[in-house]
C-alpha cells in the first residue's frame, strides 16, 4: 500500500479518491476469487482514511476540507461507483471499509459522508447502496446507528416540508433498509423526553409502512442466520420492541407534552384547533400501529416453528419489558393518574395485549410468575390483571425437556393424560385428541381476585 500512497499524494483529492475505490475494488476482488476470507487491515483503513475522508497521515498536520462541490463529486463517484459494481460482496466489503468505526480520529467525518451517501442514495433511488446500508445497520454499534438514523429524519422528515414522500417509496426498492431504519429510529425516538417523541412525518410513515405490510418488520430476522447470544451494543433483530415502546408509551408521553408545552407557555404558538387535530391524527395513528403490531407477533408462533426456535429465542427481551414497565411507572408517577386516567388506561390496555399476544406466540419468553410482580407497581386495569393472574400451568415433574427450551405457558403440560372417544359414538363424531379440553382434578388453579 506505500507505492499506492505515494502515487495518490501527486494527484488532486477527487482524483485520489476515485483511485482508492478502484484499487479496492482489486484488492477485495482478488480476495474473493481467491476464496479468501477478505480482511480489512490496518493500512487499508489508514489510505482511506486520509485520502477519501481527508484525515492526515501525519498526527501533526492540520485535516484538509473539501469545499461543497468537491464534496458533492466525492458523493456522486461513490453512488456509480457501487450502482455499477455488478457482485454485492464486493459491494458489501468495500462498503464496510469505507464506512465501519474503526475508534480513529476519522469517525465523524467518516458518519457525516455516510449521511449524506446515504441521503443521496434515498433521493436517486440507488437500491445497491440502501442495501449496503442496511447491512451496516445490522453490524455496526447502536450508538452509531442512531446517529445515521437521526441525520435521515432531519433531511426527510424535518428540514423540507413534503420531503418524506422521496423515502416513503423507499419501501417498494429496498424493504430490507426499511426493516433495519425502523429499528434504528424506534432506538432513538424513544420517548424518553419530549425532544425524543418522534416527528409527525416519520411516525405516518412508519405505520403506513407497516399497516400495508406486517411483514417487513422480520425481514432481518427471517434472512439473517441467528447467533446464539445477540450482542447488546447493536441493533435488535427486529424493531418489534421499539415499537411496542412507541405504542404503550405514547399517550402518557404525548399528555406529558402538552402538560410541558402549557407549563412553558408554548401552546400559544399554535392554533388550539391545529394542535387538536395533530393530536387526534397521532392518536389514530399509534393505533394502527398498535394493531399490526400485535398482527406482526401473531405471525411469528410459525415462523420460530419453522426455524426451530420455538422456545429458544426471545425476540423480545424480557429486560427491555421491564425497563418499559419501569417507564410507564413513573410516567404514571409524574402526571399523577387522576390527571391522566384515560391515558393511563389505554397505556396500560396496550402493554396488556402486546403482552398476552407476545407470550402466546413464543416471541416472549416469560410467565406470569415474572409479570405479576413486575406489573403490581402499576395502576389497576383489568385488562392486565386477568393476564397476570390467569392459570398457571406447569409441566409435570418427572417429564425431560429438549436443552434449551423455555416451556410455553399457553402449551398443555406434556404427558397431559389425553380422553378416548366414547365407545357408543361413531368414528366421525369422536374430538381428536388435541381438542379435547384437558383438566387434572386433584390441581386447583389460584385465583387472584381483579383488585
Amino acid at each position: 500500500m506505500s507505492e499506492i500512497r505515494h502515487s495518490l499524494l501527486r494527484r488532486d483529492a477527487l482524483s485520489a479518491a476515485k483511485e482508492v475505490l478502484y484499487h479496492l475494488d482489486i484488492y477485495f476482488s482478488s480476495q474473493l476469487q481467491n476464496a479468501t476470507l477478505p480482511t480489512i487491515d490496518k493500512s487499508t483503513v489508514e489510505l482511506v482514511e486520509e485520502f477519501i475522508f481527508q484525515i492526515p497521515k501525519e498526527r501533526t498536520s492540520q485535516p484538509k476540507r473539501l469545499n461543497s462541490l468537491q464534496e458533492l463529486h466525492l458523493l456522486e463517484i461513490m453512488c456509480n461507483y457501487f450502482q455499477e459494481q455488478s457482485k454485492d460482496s464486493v459491494r458489501q466489503i468495500i462498503f464496510s471499509a469505507l464506512f465501519s468505526p474503526h475508534g480513529s480520529k476519522a469517525e465523524d467525518s467518516r458518519l457525516a459522508m455516510l449521511g449524506k451517501l446515504v441521503s443521496m442514495a434515498i433521493a436517486v433511488c440507488r437500491v445497491p447502496i440502501l442495501e449496503c446500508t442496511a447491512s451496516w445497520l445490522q453490524r455496526t454499534p447502536a450508538v452509531y446507528c442512531v446517529r445515521l438514523a437521526r441525520v435521515l429524519v432531519d433531511d426527510y422528515c424535518r428540514l423540507v416540508p413534503g420531503s418524506v414522500q422521496t423515502l416513503k417509496q423507499v419501501f417498494h426498492s429496498s424493504p430490507r433498509f426499511c426493516c433495519q431504519f425502523i429499528t434504528a429510529v424506534t432506538a432513538l425516538y424513544d420517548l424518553s423526553s419530549d425532544d425524543l417523541i418522534p416527528p409527525p412525518d416519520l411516525l405516518e410513515m412508519v405505520a403506513s409502512w407497516i399497516f400495508d405490510d406486517p411483514r417487513l418488520t422480520l425481514i432481518t430476522f427471517l434472512n439473517t442466520p441467528i447467533a446464539a447470544n445477540q450482542h447488546v451494543q447493536y441493533l435488535e433483530l427486529t424493531p418489534l420492541t421499539g415499537l411496542i415502546r412507541w405504542c404503550v408509551r405514547a399517550p402518557l408521553a404525548y399528555r406529558r407534552y402538552r402538560k410541558t408545552s402549557l407549563m412553558n407557555g408554548h401552546s400559544n404558538k399554535i392554533p388550539k384547533d391545529r394542535e387538536a387535530e395533530n393530536e387526534k391524527d397521532s392518536t389514530v395513528l399509534y393505533s394502527k400501529l398498535h394493531l399490526s403490531i400485535l398482527q406482526v407477533l401473531m405471525m411469528l408462533q410459525g415462523h420460530l416453528t419453522e426455524k426451530n426456535l420455538y422456545g429458544r429465542l426471545g425476540l423480545i427481551i424480557f429486560e427491555n419489558v421491564v425497563s418499559l414497565v419501569e417507564d410507564l411507572n413513573r410516567l404514571v408517577d409524574e402526571l399523577n393518574p387522576l390527571n391522566a386516567a384515560k391515558e393511563t388506561e389505554l397505556s396500560l390496555d396496550r402493554l396488556a395485549q402486546a403482552l398476552q399476544v407476545a407470550m402466546a406466540s413464543g416471541a416472549l419468553l416469560c410467565s406470569r410468575e415474572d409479570l405479576r410482580p413486575l406489573c403490581s407497581r402499576l395502576p389497576h386495569n383489568n385488562l392486565l390483571q386477568l393476564i397476570i393472574s390467569g392459570p398457571v400451568q406447569q409441566p409435570p415433574p418427572h417429564s425431560t425437556l429438549p436443552p434449551g427450551f423455555y416451556p410455553h405457558i399457553h402449551n398443555p403440560p406434556l404427558a397431559y393424560p389425553a380422553h378416548a372417544a366414547h365407545p357408543a359414538l361413531p368414528a366421525h363424531a369422536a374430538h381428536a385428541a388435541h381438542s379435547v379440553q384437558n383438566f387434572m382434578p386433584s390441581v386447583t388453579f389460584p385465583y387472584r381476585p381483579l383488585r
